[in-house]
Formats: structure tokens, C-alpha cells, sequence
């Protein structure tokens, strides 16, 4: 048993019965590295993350390599989820030393945590022109010994390469101006990703990641502005989103990406942050365009999130596993075979119709991964089940026929596949990402008249109050209600600001600003310098360089999780100086906004928000108000 026998993070825990010697992050890692005069290994990495896991099986549970980590190295397990500050730091220096990035990240610094050789997921044996682990650790080690001065030459450049880069940025909020120049760019984006699915299935090709905030970007500039093609772009990928695997289509929930183009075969990982976003941008869509699709994805979303995220003590966990038994998709998905033992066979052909299973499959071993085949087409399969013929179109009458398919066969399929193995649960709960699932759920609730779901986001922030928060300073995680040591981050204060704003504004309780209020005073003091916003507090633990990355990715960054507590604030308050602290945080989003508009969707929601809100506020002019 090693160290992490305590740890409160299930990845962690994961990792309690290696035969590596693991430390957590912390000074007694760093102490002992400094003591037996080693390099440290640091690897992070995260519990719903498949090639962690073989990785994992590979070689931290293998004594050899276990026994060449602990000769050479001391060796520091890092769940990315609870320390996205030491996951940042050394993903910055993993992608600029290899070009690319991803986890398991494996990284080898000084005795001060200054990287000198990174990389990701390496093999056991050496594969292409990927060196196996054992070499690795081997040349590694040998370096530190006999070429100490070139080692330690090379993490002091890494480090105050990264320190420069990191420096926050200032400058103007973005205009009007400016955002319809942002939006003219993911027009451009997307009509050239058209030939690749792009104009039927969204942005980008594959990999393809839900773009949640871009979409919310521009549902809020449609209704600022009363754009149809900003409108159009965000129908045409929620519908193909809707409609593909990368949607659960028994039990609801989106998955982190599709494999392919056209949203049809997903990483089964189910996050929480992306389950967020994505039931707010459904619930607004019903809103601007009440489609009964966007109802039902929104209200199934909500329903996957209470039901499958739920935990007792009213948050959200943070993720559902991609694999089951190790192996990936299990729980998910069907052969035709299987739907024939549990349906019979007349409502077997029924259901591989209308969700696109054949007996070849669209997956692995002949399974196929369940999606909702075009209710405007027939698509013929032949006696095997298979696609034989181009599509034609089809009536009315054949396309409620396809929906009573679906209403008949899909509560036989649920029960039946709550019988399989069903993928872990990360059960810890992320403070940024609980407060998003409460913006979200409180969005829900009043565009669906859904009070049930006001509910669940109230008991979530009850935990987020009592649990993560004590005079105005966040912890980011928690389990089983025992609030961990790891520091909130930029990103928490500002996601959990703005749920406790829009608290407030569904409930009228003001405790809830209260709450906002306090965190936000702790954002001016602790993350604000004469720089710009850093993702750290000032009083954290030094890593060896302040992050502070001004881009949207998965979750919002800092800074526009912060202009988002600032502006629900203002608008909650009214206050005109948040108001102003708001218009300072976006400065990264205006930096991006023309160039690369898909890497500040967050940001620049805020700032149509702010446009179409802000008006009658601005009672007298400031600084930043927009009738200067």
C-alpha cells in the first residue's frame, strides 16, 4: 500500500494498490526528491480517462517498472481534475517540448518541479517512434547522473520560457463590433467544414468535441441581434448532436467527443461540465425555437444529470467512466443479436431501423453504437440488417411510425441494459463544475417551467455554501461531504459567483448574492495584479510559473468564468462596479474573438450578454459603459 490510500480523489485511490511508492502532490514530495537528490516523475491524469488506465494496467501495476520508478525517481500521482493549476503548468511545458498534449501526461522535473522531458501515454515496449517506459526511465535517470548540468540548464529555460508566456492579458472588452466579427469567423468555420459534415453536424472534423459555449455564444448573439445564420449554425449542430451516438439515446447525457465526423460513434466518457453546458444551450435553444427536439434533450440531459450524477449530499459528481470492465463502450452498445433476445425479432428490425443497428455494426465486433436514423428519409437495410440502397425520402406517416418504433422498443432496451455492468462513477464533486450544472439547471427550470429542477440546483448550491465555501474562499473539491485541501482555482470562483447569482435571481433569496459577493471580493484580492487575472491565488503554493490561460476549452478559463460572476452579479444587483470588474475580465476574449472565436465561446457569450443587457443599468457613464 502506498500513499494514496488517504487521497479523497477516486483517482487516486485508483492507484492505492500499485506497487509504485506514489506520493500526492505537496512539499513531502518535493523534500524527498531534494533529500535522495532524484528527479521527480510526475504523472496526471484523471479516473474516466481510458488510456490512463492502460497505462495504468501496463505499467504502474507492473513490478518491473514499478521497481525502476521507485529506484530512479520520486514518483508524484496528480488527479488533473483537483489540481488543474499543476495540470496546467506542465501541460504548457508538455506541449511546447512535444508539440502535442493529452493524459496520462508523464513528466520529469527537477528537484524544484522545473520540467525538463515530458511526454504522454508511453507503451511498456517501444511502438513506432514511441520509446517503451522501461527505456525511458532508464535514459532519464541516466541523465541526471551524468549530464546534470544540461538537465538542470534545460528546466531553468523551460521555465522562464513558460513564466513569459504565461503573462495574463489586457486590454478592451469586446464591442459589437467585434462579436459580429467573431461570429462572420464561425460562419466561415463552418461553411468550410461543410464537405466534411460540417453544414448537417457542426464545427470541426474528427475528433469532434460538443462546441457548448460557441453555441451559447451565438444562441445569445441570434437573440441580441436577431441573426438567422447565427441561429442556423446552432440548429444544425443541437439537431445533429441530438440525433448521433455521441448522445445516450436510452438514458440521456452527452459523451466528451465523437470519434468521427458526424457525431456518430462517441468516447463513451460522460463529464459533467459538458453535460452542463450543453443542457443550458438546449434549454435556450427551446427557447428561440421550440422545436420539441430541443424540450426532450434538454429535459433528458437534466434527467441524466439528477439521476446518474446525483449524490447524496446534493452535488454532482464529476464523471462516468468510458470504460466498463475495461472495456470501452460496454454498457452502450447493441448487436443486432442482443436486440433480437430482448425485443423478438419483428421489434428488433423495428429498433435497428430507426437507431441504425446493423448486423455488421458501426463499432467494435459488429456492435453498433445507437443513434437516431433521419426521420425525413427511409434508409433501406437488407435481409442482414444492413444499408443497401440510397436514401428516399419518407412520408409523414412513415415518420410517426418511427417514433411510435421508438416509443415501444426504448423502456425495453433501458431495463435491459440497467441489467450490464455499468462504467465507475468519479463520485467527487468540482466546485466550477457543480456551479455550472447549477447555471444550467436554473436556466432549465424557467425556460421549461420545470420547478423540480430549481430544486437540484438550490441543494447543490447548499453543498457548494456549507462544504466548498468559508469566508469568501473556495476549496474545488469535495467527497462524501468532507471538503478536500486542494485550492479553488480562477475558474471556480467565477462559475460558482455566477450560480450563486442566478440563485438569487430565480429564488429572490439574497443570501445567495451574499455568497456571490464574497467570492468575487476574494477574485479582486487574490487573482487580480496590476497584470490581469491569474488562474492562481496570490497566497497559493508557488508552482514555477503563475498559469493564467486566457482560453476556452473544455470549461470556461478563469478569466471568463470570472467575467461571468462579475456580469450575473451586476445585472443581479444592480452594481455598475462589477459591472466594470466584468468588462476587465473579457479582455482575453476581445484578444481571440476575430482569430480564433471557438477558443472564447464563454467569454464572448458574456459579452453579448452584457451588450443586450447592460442598457438600462447604465444610468450614468463609467469607464467601460457602452454608450461612452
Amino acid at each position: 500500500m502506498n500513499r494514496l490510500a488517504s487521497a479523497t480523489s477516486p483517482y487516486l485511490l485508483q492507484h492505492a494498490d500499485n506497487p509504485v511508492d506514489w506520493h500526492e502532490w505537496g512539499d513531502e514530495a518535493f523534500a524527498e526528491a531534494r533529500r535522495r537528490d532524484v528527479p521527480l516523475l510526475i504523472s496526471i491524469g484523471y479516473s474516466s480517462c481510458h488510456w490512463c488506465h492502460v497505462m495504468a494496467h501496463e505499467s504502474f501495476e507492473d513490478p518491473t517498472t514499478a521497481s525502476a520508478m521507485n529506484a530512479g525517481f520520486v514518483c508524484v500521482k496528480v488527479d488533473r481534475e483537483e489540481r488543474p493549476d499543476v495540470d496546467a503548468v506542465y501541460m504548457t511545458a508538455t506541449q511546447a517540448m512535444t508539440g502535442h498534449g493529452g493524459w496520462p501526461m508523464t513528466v520529469f522535473a527537477d528537484t524544484e518541479g522545473r520540467p525538463f522531458y515530458c511526454g504522454t501515454y508511453f507503451p511498456p515496449r517501444a511502438h513506432g517512434s514511441v520509446p517503451g517506459f522501461l527505456t525511458v526511465l532508464a535514459e532519464v535517470a541516466r541523465a541526471w547522473t551524468a549530464r546534470r548540468a544540461e538537465v538542470t540548464s534545460v528546466g531553468e529555460t523551460v521555465a522562464a520560457r513558460m513564466g513569459e508566456l504565461a503573462a495574463p492579458v489586457t486590454g478592451d472588452a469586446p464591442d459589437a463590433e467585434l462579436l459580429a466579427a467573431a461570429v462572420a469567423r464561425l460562419a466561415e468555420e463552418f461553411s468550410a467544414d461543410a464537405e466534411h459534415g460540417g453544414r448537417a453536424a457542426g464545427f470541426g472534423t474528427a475528433p469532434k468535441f460538443p462546441p457548448s459555449m460557441t453555441l451559447l455564444q451565438l444562441l445569445r448573439h441570434h437573440r441580441r441581434t436577431g441573426s438567422a445564420e447565427a441561429l442556423e449554425m446552432v440548429t444544425a449542430t443541437c439537431t445533429a448532436m441530438a440525433r448521433g451516438g455521441i448522445y445516450d439515446q436510452l438514458g440521456g447525457g452527452f459523451s466528451r467527443y465523437a470519434v468521427d465526423a458526424h457525431w456518430g460513434v462517441p468516447h463513451f466518457e460522460k463529464m459533467l461540465y459538458d453535460n452542463a453546458l450543453l443542457l443550458r444551450v438546449y434549454a435556450l435553444l427551446w427557447r428561440v425555437s421550440p422545436e420539441p427536439l430541443f424540450r426532450r434533450i434538454a429535459e433528458e440531459t437534466a434527467a441524466f444529470l439528477i439521476r446518474e450524477l446525483g449524490t447524496v449530499s446534493g452535488g454532482f459528481a464529476s464523471a462516468l467512466d468510458a470504460d466498463t470492465d475495461g472495456v470501452e463502450g460496454l454498457t452502450y452498445v447493441w448487436t443486432y443479436q442482443q436486440l433480437v433476445d430482448v425485443l423478438g425479432d419483428e421489434d428488433a428490425a423495428a429498433a435497428a431501423r430507426v437507431y441504425g443497428v446493423s448486423r455488421k455494426g458501426n463499432f467494435e465486433h459488429g456492435a453498433s453504437v445507437l443513434r437516431l436514423t433521419n426521420p425525413d428519409i427511409i434508409e433501406p437495410l437488407d435481409e442482414d440488417g444492413d444499408e443497401n440502397a440510397p436514401s428516399v425520402p419518407a412520408s409523414a406517416a412513415a415518420a410517426e411510425a418511427a417514433a411510435a418504433d421508438v416509443e415501444r422498443v426504448a423502456p425495453r432496451l433501458r431495463v435491459a441494459r440497467a441489467q450490464r455492468p455499468q462504467p465507475h462513477r468519479d463520485d467527487k464533486i468540482v466546485a466550477s463544475w457543480n456551479g455550472l450544472a447549477i447555471s444550467g439547471l436554473v436556466e432549465a427550470s424557467l425556460a421549461l417551467d420545470r420547478p423540480d429542477l430549481l430544486a437540484a440546483a438550490v441543494r447543490c448550491g447548499n453543498l457548494l455554501a456549507e462544504v466548498h465555501s468559508a469566508d469568501g474562499r473556495l476549496v474545488r473539491t469535495s467527497r462524501d461531504g468532507r471538503a478536500s485541501t486542494n485550492p479553488g482555482v480562477l475558474e471556480d470562483y467565477g462559475c460558482v459567483a455566477e450560480a450563486f447569482a442566478l440563485l438569487h435571481s430565480a429564488t429572490g433569496d439574497h443570501a445567495w448574492l451574499a455568497h456571490a459577493e464574497a467570492l468575487l471580493a476574494t477574485v479582486r484580492s487574490q487573482f487580480r495584479s496590476e497584470d490581469g487575472l491569474h488562474d492562481t491565488a496570490a497566497d497559493a503554493s508557488p508552482l514555477y510559473f503563475r498559469p493564467s490561460d486566457p482560453t476556452d476549452n473544455a470549461s470556461p478559463s478563469g478569466a471568463s468564468a470570472a467575467a461571468a460572476g462579475f456580469a450575473a452579479f451586476a445585472l443581479a444587483a444592480p452594481s455598475l462596479e462589477h459591472l466594470d470588474d466584468a468588462y476587465l475580465a473579457l479582455a482575453p476574449s476581445a484578444a481571440l474573438a476575430e482569430q480564433a472565436p471557438r477558443f472564447a465561446g464563454y467569454g464572448l457569450a458574456v459579452a453579448e450578454a452584457l451588450l443586450a443587457q447592460t442598457p438600462a443599468l447604465l444610468m450614468c457613464p463609467g469607464p467601460f459603459c457602452p454608450a461612452d
